[in-house]
C-alpha cells in the first residue's frame, strides 16, 4: 500500500511507482475528474481535492500541457545499473551466431565455469533479458501465412490417437484412433474408429465422410501417410531420393469418388494446421463429454463410435451457414460405396492356419488344403469358402503376430497329445490367465502326459460347452486347493441329471369329443 502523509489534518495517499522507485503526482483518472470539475467552475484547491489530488499545483500542471500523465511518460534510455556481462558478451554473442538455439540458462553455466565466482545466481534473469533483445533483432523467425480457403475446395485427413482418453470396451482398454476429416472451410467434421492408419481404415474414414456429406469436395488432403504414398526410388525419372508418390489404391479410391490427391510437401507439417488444429479441438471435446458421461466404459464398439458420432454431430451444428455454402460448391455424391473390405484368396495350409496381411491365423480343420477366401475388414476377417462363411476372426495389427483358436485344433491335438508341449503357437490355446495356471497346477501334480492329456479335456470341454462355465470351474477348484482332474471339472460343468419322474399315464375318453361336437351342432341350428 502507498506510505501515509499527513497535510494539514489531512491524510493524503502518495502513490509510488515501485518499479522507478520515483512517486506518482496523479493518475489519467484523477486528471479527468479535475478537468472536468474545473469545467463546471470550481477553484483549483476544490478540483483537486475532488480529485484526491495532493495540491492545486497538479491541477495547474495538466491544465496548462493539456495532456494526461500517460501521455507525458517518455521511455527510458539509460541503464540504471551497469550491465554485469558487458565483458563477456561478445563471447556470448559469438556462441549464438554459431548455434542461436542455444539457451540462455546454458551460457550463463557456460560463464560461470570460464569465471568461477563472478556472477551470481540471480543474475540469470539479466542474461536471459539480454538475450531475448538479441533474438528480436538477429533471428528471423518462420512466420504464419495466413490461407485463403475457398467452399468445397478439398477434404483433408489424419489418423489421431485417442488412446490417452482411457475409454474402455467390455472392461478392457481400447487403444485406437480416428480417422478424421475436415472441410477447412467451414470446419465439417467427421470420422470413423479404426486400429490402424492403414489404406483399409483411410478408405473407410474417407468414404464414411463422403457418404455423410453427400456431396464431393474437388480434392482429397493427407500427410504422407503410407496408406497413401510411397517412398520413391533415385531411379524414377524427375524425382530426387526421398521423394514420394502415390499408392495406386489411393489413386483408385480418389478417382472412384471424382477428387484430385493432394499430399503436404515433405517436413511442412504446417501445411496441414486444418486437420491439425481441429484434432487437438476435437479431442478436447471427446474429453469433456466423457467427464459429463461420468464413465469411459462402453458395452460395445458400436456403442462408442455412436458416442463420438453424438459429439461431432453436436460440434457441426454451429457449422451450418458456412457448411452450407460448401455444399452450394460441391458435386453431389454419386459413385456407389466401396465395400469397406479387402478380398485375398488364401490356401490353407496342412497345419489348418491362414497367413493374411502377415498375420497368422486358425481356420477350422474341415478348409485343411482348400482355397479360401478371406474379408479383411479394419476390425476382423471373415473365411469365405462355396459361398459360406465359415469363421469370423478378430484383425490382428501387431507384425508378425499370431492368432489360434483352440476350438480349431483341439480334436487334433486329443489324437496327438504328445505335440501340445511343443506346439509353435501353444500360448494361443490358454484362453484366459485361469486356464494357464490350471495347466501349471496339473504339471505340478501329474507327468508330463498326464498333465496334457487332462488338459486337453478340459479345453475340449470348453469348446463343446461354454468356456466361461469351465473357467469358473476351474477357479473353484485351483482355489479350493483339492486334487482334481478334467473329469472332476466335467461333473462341475455337466452335472449328473437326478432321476426322472414317472408320469402316469391317463385314459382317453372319446365321448368327450362328441358332447363337444354335438353342442357345436345346437348353437348352428340356433
Amino acid at each position: 500500500m502507498c506510505p501515509l502523509s499527513k497535510r494539514g489534518g489531512v491524510r493524503w495517499y502518495t502513490r509510488w511507482n515501485w518499479t522507478k522507485g520515483v512517486p506518482v503526482s496523479a493518475t489519467d483518472a484523477q486528471v479527468r475528474i479535475a478537468l472536468r470539475e474545473r469545467a463546471k467552475g470550481r477553484t483549483q484547491e476544490q478540483a483537486a481535492a475532488s480529485a484526491n489530488l495532493r495540491s492545486r499545483k497538479t491541477v495547474a500542471k495538466y491544465e496548462r500541457q493539456g495532456e494526461l500523465p500517460s501521455a507525458l511518460r517518455r521511455p527510458r534510455t539509460y541503464r540504471t545499473r551497469e550491465d554485469p556481462f558487458a565483458g563477456d558478451w561478445p563471447s556470448v554473442e559469438a556462441q549464438l551466431e554459431r548455434a542461436p538455439e542455444l539457451e540462455a540458462k546454458t551460457l550463463f553455466d557456460w560463464l560461470c565455469e570460464r569465471a568461477p565466482g563472478k556472477y551470481r545466481e540471480g543474475q540469470l534473469r539479466t542474461l536471459q533479458r539480454r538475450i531475448r533483445l538479441w533474438r528480436a533483432e538477429h533471428q528471423a523467425q518462420l512466420l504464419t501465412l495466413p490461407q485463403q480457403r475457398r467452399p468445397g475446395e478439398a477434404l483433408q485427413t489424419d489418423g489421431v490417437k485417442l488412446d490417452h482418453l482411457g475409454v474402455t470396451i467390455a472392461g478392457q482398454p481400447f487403444p485406437h484412433l480416428l480417422v478424421h476429416s475436415v472441410l477447412p472451410y467451414s470446419n465439417w467434421e467427421w470420422g470413423r474408429v479404426v486400429q490402424s492408419e492403414s489404406l483399409l481404415a483411410l478408405r473407410m474414414g474417407v468414404q464414411s465422410a463422403l457418404v455423410r456429406l453427400g456431396h464431393v469436395p474437388a480434392a482429397h488432403q493427407t500427410d504422407n501417410t503410407t496408406a497413401a504414398t510411397h517412398r520413391l526410388g533415385v531411379a524414377e525419372r524427375g524425382r530426387a531420393a526421398g521423394a514420394r508418390g502415390y499408392n495406386a489404391e489411393y489413386l483408385a479410391l480418389c478417382r472412384h469418388f471424382g477428387m484430385a490427391p493432394r499430399t503436404i510437401h515433405l517436413g511442412n507439417p504446417n501445411e496441414n494446421g486444418d486437420i491439425e488444429a481441429a484434432n487437438g479441438a476435437l479431442q478436447a471435446a471427446l474429453e469433456q463429454q466423457l467427464l459429463l458421461r461420468g464413465s469411459r466404459e462402453f458395452a460395445s464398439l458400436g456403442a462408442y463410435e455412436q458416442f463420438v458420432f453424438g459429439v461431432m454431430d453436436k460440434r457441426n451444428r454451429l457449422r451450418r451457414d458456412r457448411l452450407a455454402e460448401e455444399l452450394a460448391a460441391m458435386p453431389k455424391l454419386t459413385a456407389a460405396p466401396i465395400p469397406e473390405y479387402r478380398e485375398y484368396g488364401v490356401r490353407v495350409g496342412e497345419d489348418g492356419l491362414i497367413r493374411v496381411l502377415a498375420h497368422t491365423y486358425s481356420v477350422p480343420s474341415g478348409l485343411k488344403g482348400k482355397l479360401v477366401s478371406v474379408r479383411a475388414y479394419e476390425w476382423e476377417l471373415e473365411v469365405w469358402f462355396a459361398g459360406k462363411r465359415f469363421a469370423r476372426i478378430e484383425r490382428l495389427t501387431e507384425r508378425n503376430a499370431h492368432r489360434v483358436n483352440y476350438r480349431h485344433v483341439i480334436d487334433s491335438l486329443l489324437r496327438k497329445p504328445g505335440g501340445f508341449r511343443g506346439y509353435r503357437y501353444r500360448e494361443d490355446l490358454f484362453p484366459t490367465a485361469v486356464f494357464r495356471r490350471a495347466w501349471e497346477w496339473l504339471c505340478a501334480h501329474k507327468s508330463e502326459r498326464q498333465a496334457d492329456l487332462a488338459y486337453l479335456r478340459v479345453l475340449k470341454l470348453a469348446a463343446s460347452t461354454l468356456e466361461t462355465a469351465v473357467e469358473r470351474a476351474l477357479a473353484d477348484l485351483l482355489a479350493g486347493g483339492e486334487a482334481w482332474d478334467d473329469q472332476t471339472v466335467a461333473a462341475r460343468v455337466r452335472p449328473t441329471p437326478g432321476p426322472t419322474p414317472a408320469l402316469r399315464r391317463g385314459a382317453v375318453d372319446l365321448r368327450e369329443y362328441d358332447r363337444l361336437l354335438g353342442a357345436e351342432g345346437r348353437d348352428d341350428a340356433a
